[in-house]
Parts: structure tokens; C-alpha cells; sequence
């Protein structure tokens, strides 16, 4: 796996490699190439060539090829489930089904690249064009460089992959520092459907090295992210004006009404709180209870969080297995500490035990505490109480980011408004905010909202339009 950089074609490696650990066990299971400034030279140059490749094949050719590939992909399940769960620490449950979302999101890709059409245009509609007509399609724009998070590291990258290519663009990739074995994987696989080569470049390593110059180059059509919003804002000062596709977090809100079935409340805020141990941009986080069902609701919820199995994540009865590194501990204990020091009261978990650290609920934390205040991304939620709900909807709207939030009512009026009222792009009725289909947009709502992702809607931020008219000059009209 030192041969990690692919360019022109070809499997290189380089002067350094840079160990990957076993979330869980924290063994070195394989080592891969540093990329270097040269690397993205020769990549982006590889890509050129790739571009004229890719933009040259008929749509029928991009579907046979993302159809191969997620036929290899559902072929090769275990295999795959194997490595995202090495990589990562998520559970052998949860990355079976992320292989499967991914089979699901290749498949919308093939399917897609026979359905990118344009549209006819009426000229006639404004007087003196009587005799134009005319139609746009889309044009794919080039060389996009995708960059990638640990979480997802299989469909989140065939997210990106998958609707560039039906797209007819060129790819340079750069996987998530932690987990980029999962990724090759993906793109070996598209390499045997028959990808033709230079169509897709990865570059593995250390993104600081190389990133900023990658990014900046005019031959660089697009940067697609999904990751933090402090290494967002960095990506887009570096690129300039070029088109930018992101998705830099949340802080998932959920309001419970009166009314709601608690049972279904419970159990969906539980799995969407500690789901991949937390490491979910749509992860509920925040959980705004009314008064009246709030100790009811806080008893189950612990009950069952304390009733979840932690531990080694190749088990199939285990719920929540490691966090990904020891950064993201630290981060998530440094956390938790200062918000119990500012009157933070834990319910539950708060604790780093047997490599994984607990699932942890907080009962009504001060909204200053960085539990609340901040995105956590890893293993903790917390419960409010509230009897009004206007101002819990003022609450759920804090923060000047989302992605999803949730309601859980059985009053089809209340759910309307208060889905219309969470300033979020997507709102979840009666269903976790950690809910994704892959055919819908998805993206952000306020800071960091650049773009839609899901495969329709991703292939056309991967695209321009291109206006064709025609002006029939007939002599004899």
C-alpha cells in the first residue's frame, strides 16, 4: 500500500509514508505515500489529460463503468466493511450499511449520467426573437479536486467521485488523513470497471504539505470539501475564485413536542446521538424536551444509553466501538471538561474507558458550555427542558450553521411549523436528524453553505450550462 499515489495512470510511492492505525486496536495495518508539492504538480497535469478522456465519453460508457463499480463494491461488502471499520472504529453493523449506501450512490450515478439533460429555451417569449430558437445542456468543467473526511471514508467519496465522473470530469483526490485505505480501495475498483487512467489522481499524505498550492491552481476548476469549517474558510481563501462545492458541519438540533410518540423520540435520538461514535456531521447533538414530557423522556434516553454495547467494533453485537484517533479524544475530553466546569451535569458516560469513550448525556448544560455552543462531532448530546416553544425554537436556531434538525410530533399542523421555523436545510419528522437518503440535496443552512450535494444535485454544481440559439434568417417569411 506504499504505492498510494496515483498519477498518469500509475501507482507511485514517495520519500515518506505515513503509518494508518487500527481505530481500536491501534496497531499499524498499513502505510502509505507523503504526497509533496511535485505530487500535485504532476497531478494536476495527469488530470488534464484525464479531462479530455473523460469529457469524450458517451453516457452509455460512464453508466457501464459506475455500474461495474458498485456491482464490485456490493460483491466485495465484507471486504470493504472490513477496512472503514479498521480505519475508523466504526462498528461492522455500520459499515456493512455505508457499503451498501455506496453500492446506492454508484447506482444513482450510472443511472444519472444517462439522465443529464438540458432544456429547450422559448426566445420567441420576448418580441423580435420570432425567428430564434434554441436549447442549453451541461458542460462538465474540468479538473475537480475532492477532499474527503474520515468518517464516511466509502460514501462520502463516492459522493464525489461517483457524479464527477457521470459528469465527465477529471479528479483529484486527497482522502481523510486517518482512513484513505478505504478510498483506494474505491478507486481501484473503478479502475477495474474500466476507468480509463488520468481520469482519477489520488494524492495521499499530509493535506498541510500540499493542499494550499492544489487548491490554488488556475488549472483547478472546482474544490469539493466536506470537513471543518476552520479548514473550510482555509480551502476557499487558498482556491481564489473558482467554484467550490462544501459542507463544513452542524449542530443538530431535535425539538420534542407533548405529543410525541416518546418511544420513537427516544430510540431515534439515541441512535443519531452515538451512531459511528458521534463522528456524524448530522448527528443529533442538541435535544430541546418539552417540560412536560422532559422526565420521562430523560429516563428512557439514559436508560437507554447505558443499555448500549461499547467495545471492539468487529463484534457484531457492538453498538458504539473507538473514536478515530486520539486527537479527536483529546478534543472530545477537553470538551466535555470545560463545560462540566462551567455547570454542565452529566447524566451518564463522560469517561474514556477501554479505548472507547463513553456515550455521554448532559441535563441542561449552561448554552455557553462547548457541548452546546460548538460542534462536538463525537459521542455526546444534550437535553433541555423547555415550556415554551417559541423560545426553544430560538435556542435550536443558535448557532449560524446546520444541516438537519428534527421534530417529533403526531400533530401534522405543529410539524409543519415547526419544520418552517428550524433555520436548517433539511428537517426530519418523527425521524432522527441523522437520516440521509443519497438522491436528496444536502448541505448546509447559513456559514459554510456552498452548494448541494446528493447525486442529482451534486452533477450539476459539477457543470456549467452551455447556451445554444439558433437564428433562423428564412427569406421567406
Amino acid at each position: 500500500m506504499k504505492d498510494s499515489i496515483l498519477i498518469n495512470g500509475s501507482w507511485q510511492s514517495a520519500r515518506r509514508v505515513m503509518p494508518i492505525h487500527d481505530a481500536y486496536k491501534g496497531t499499524v495495518i498499513a502505510q502509505v505515500a507523503c504526497a509533496t508539492q511535485e505530487h500535485a504538480e504532476l497531478a494536476i497535469e495527469s488530470a488534464s489529460k484525464g479531462f479530455e478522456k473523460s469529457k469524450n465519453l458517451s453516457s452509455a460508457q460512464r453508466y457501464e463503468i459506475l455500474f461495474a463499480t458498485a456491482k464490485l463494491l456490493e460483491q466485495n461488502q465484507a471486504e470493504f466493511a472490513d477496512s472503514i471499520v479498521c480505519e475508523t472504529g466504526k462498528t461492522i453493523t455500520a459499515a456493512s450499511k455505508e457499503v451498501m449506501r455506496a453500492v446506492n450512490t454508484l447506482m444513482l450515478c450510472a443511472e444519472e449520467a444517462k439522465r443529464l439533460n438540458g432544456e429547450t429555451i422559448p426566445f420567441d417569449s420576448y418580441a423580435g426573437n420570432e425567428n430564434r430558437i434554441g436549447y442549453y445542456d451541461y458542460q462538465p468543467l474540468g479538473t475537480i479536486v475532492c477532499i474527503t473526511p474520515f468518517n464516511d471514508p466509502l460514501n462520502l467519496v463516492a459522493h464525489k467521485l461517483g457524479p464527477a465522473i457521470a459528469t465527465g470530469n477529471a479528479v483529484i483526490l486527497k482522502p481523510a488523513e486517518q482512513a484513505p485505505l478505504t478510498a483506494l480501495m474505491l478507486v481501484r475498483a473503478l479502475l477495474k470497471s474500466g476507468l480509463p487512467d488520468c481520469i482519477v489522481s489520488v494524492l495521499t499524505g499530509y493535506g498541510a504539505e500540499f493542499g494550499d498550492y492544489l487548491v490554488s491552481q488556475p488549472e483547478v476548476a472546482m474544490v469539493s470539501f466536506t470537513g471543518s469549517s476552520v479548514v473550510g474558510e482555509k480551502i476557499a481563501k487558498a482556491a481564489g475564485a473558482k467554484k467550490l462545492l462544501m459542507e463544513l458541519g452542524a449542530n443538530s438540533p431535535v425539538i420534542v413536542l407533548e405529543d410525541a410518540d416518546i418511544d420513537l423520540a427516544v430510540e431515534s435520538s439515541v441512535s443519531g446521538s452515538f451512531l459511528a461514535s458521534g463522528h456524524n456531521c448530522i448527528g443529533v447533538q442538541r435535544v430541546f424536551i418539552h417540560e412536560a414530557v422532559y422526565d420521562v423522556f430523560r429516563e428512557k434516553f439514559v436508560e437507554q444509553t447505558k443499555m448500549l454495547k461499547v467495545g471492539d467494533p468487529h463484534l457484531i453485537d457492538t453498538d458504539v466501538g473507538p473514536m478515530v484517533d486520539d486527537n479527536q479524544v483529546s478534543r472530545v475530553q477537553t470538551m466535555v471538561k470545560q463545560s462540566i466546569e462551567l455547570g454542565a451535569k452529566v447524566l451518564c458516560g463522560g469517561e474514556y474507558k477501554d479505548k472507547v469513550y463513553l456515550p455521554t448525556v448532559f441535563d441542561n448544560p449552561p448554552l455557553t458550555a462547548p457541548v452546546v455552543a460548538e460542534e462536538v462531532f463525537g459521542p455526546v448530546v444534550s437535553l433541555f427542558s423547555y415550556n415554551n416553544l417559541d423560545s426553544a425554537l430560538e435556542l435550536a436556531n443558535l448557532p449560524d450553521y446546520g444541516i438537519h434538525g428534527a421534530v417529533f410530533t403526531s400533530n401534522i399542523d405543529r410539524a409543519f411549523s415547526v419544520a418552517s421555523a428550524l433555520d436548517v436545510a433539511g428537517v426530519m419528522i418523527n425521524d432522527s436528524t441523522d437520516f440521509r437518503l443519497d438522491a436528496m440535496p444536502f448541505g448546509g443552512s447559513g456559514r459554510g453553505s456552498l452548494g448541494r450535494e446528493g447525486v442529482y444535485f451534486a452533477m450539476r454544481e459539477m457543470c456549467n450550462t452551455k447556451v445554444y440559439c439558433f437564428n433562423l434568417c428564412r427569406s421567406d417569411i
